[in-house]
């Protein structure tokens, strides 16, 4: 009879619970899982959702987005003590980092506004009204400007340095992920079931890609070196890699559910993809699709969050709880 090495039933038994689960949180045996947990920032006196984050990498600051609690808050990641908090906002949702002004940009839902802050102190400093839900915010890296999805469906191009708006892009539904690369957004509009290329200097949409039998769209990345998009949906919860080009879809796969952020991990070729079901998706490219790695816990609802290359850290945006359980940021270290 043959005889097998010492400990293979526990390895056999592992595997067959990670195969069950999906998830490979944590491997046998020692070795590094391909998410840490490396600390966690409590939020005290915040609740309600947690909507979007920014970072300074620069001076150590994460600006929090707590849509629930009408704040954005300033947190110091070498210390975690709060640095400071903008109150009395309408649902705060979208927010940006201007390095070369020192200026917080803050989105809000409830009335339509885009709000400038002094970084170092969060004094405001100017506001623009788009008319309704303003939401997510992105910065054009070659010009500098400001980009915000709001309404019933358009993008606006302000000029930081003026506070104007300078472009209207028209869609046919609130946008809502969408991402910048070469004068172009490429955006998520669920209500449209949809995802439409724009030209963000004149305002024209160039394409419009269907979503076909996926719904409910509302996370995207994008990989220009890899010329690949990567969207979530939610119904059914699903990952789809695109092309950057023709909008063709290369792939599917089933991914966490009710997921509202995604990244690219280009040091690593990762994809993270953020879930409110209480988990961070990993995967990884394999050839010229991605598997998925590991499926790491998270919190219940934390299903937005920032993954930071220029720190190397994931941040999970946890909602506070029951049991007396704070709102917090969940920080993760890549590995290896």
């Amino acid at each position: 009879m043959t005889r097998l090495p010492a400990g293979f039933g526990r390895i056999v038994a592992a595997a067959l619970l990670t195969a069950l689960c999906g998830c490979g949180a944590s491997s046998a045996y020692g070795q590094t899982p391909a998410l840490v947990l490396e600390r966690t920032i409590v939020l005290k006196d915040v609740a309600g959702r947690i909507d979007h984050l920014a970072v300074d990498a620069a001076h150590g600051r994460l600006f929090v987005a707590e849509l629930g609690n009408g704040s954005v808050e300033a947190v110091d990641l070498k210390s975690g003590a709060v640095l400071g908090r903008i109150a009395g906002l309408h649902e705060p949702q979208g927010l940006a980092y201007l390095p070369a002004q020192d200026e917080l940009v803050v989105a809000s839902g409830g009335d339509g506004s885009v709000r400038f802050f002094r970084a170092a102190d969060l004094a405001p400093i100017g506001s623009i009204g788009l008319g309704g839900d303003a939401d997510n915010v992105r910065v054009d890296a070659e010009t500098g400007h400001v980009v915000v999805g709001f309404g019933s469906g358009a993008l606006a191009v302000i000029d930081p340095t003026t506070r104007k708006v300078i472009v209207k892009a028209a869609l046919p539904a609130h946008p809502e992920g969408f991402q910048l690369e070469g004068g172009r957004a490429y955006v998520n509009v669920p209500g449209a079931r949809s995802i439409h290329l724009l030209d963000v200097t004149t305002g024209r949409q160039l394409a419009a890609w269907s979503n076909g039998w996926l719904n409910s769209n509302y996370s995207l990345a994008l990989d220009p070196q890899a010329a690949l998009i990567a969207v979530v949906y939610r119904l059914p919860p699903t990952l789809a890699i695109l092309d950057v080009a023709t909008g063709a879809r290369r792939q599917t796969a089933a991914t966490c559910a009710d997921a509202d952020d995604v990244f690219f991990d280009h040091k690593r070729r990762r994809i993270y993809v953020i879930c409110g079901s209480g988990a961070v998706d990993l995967f990884e490219a394999a050839g010229r699709s991605y598997a998925r790695l590991a499926r790491i816990p998270s919190r219940n609802g934390a299903r937005t969050g920032l993954f930071a290359p220029q720190l190397d850290r994931l941040f999970v945006a946890a909602r506070a709880a029951g049991g007396n359980r704070d709102a917090a940021i969940l920080i993760f270290r890549p590995a290896p």
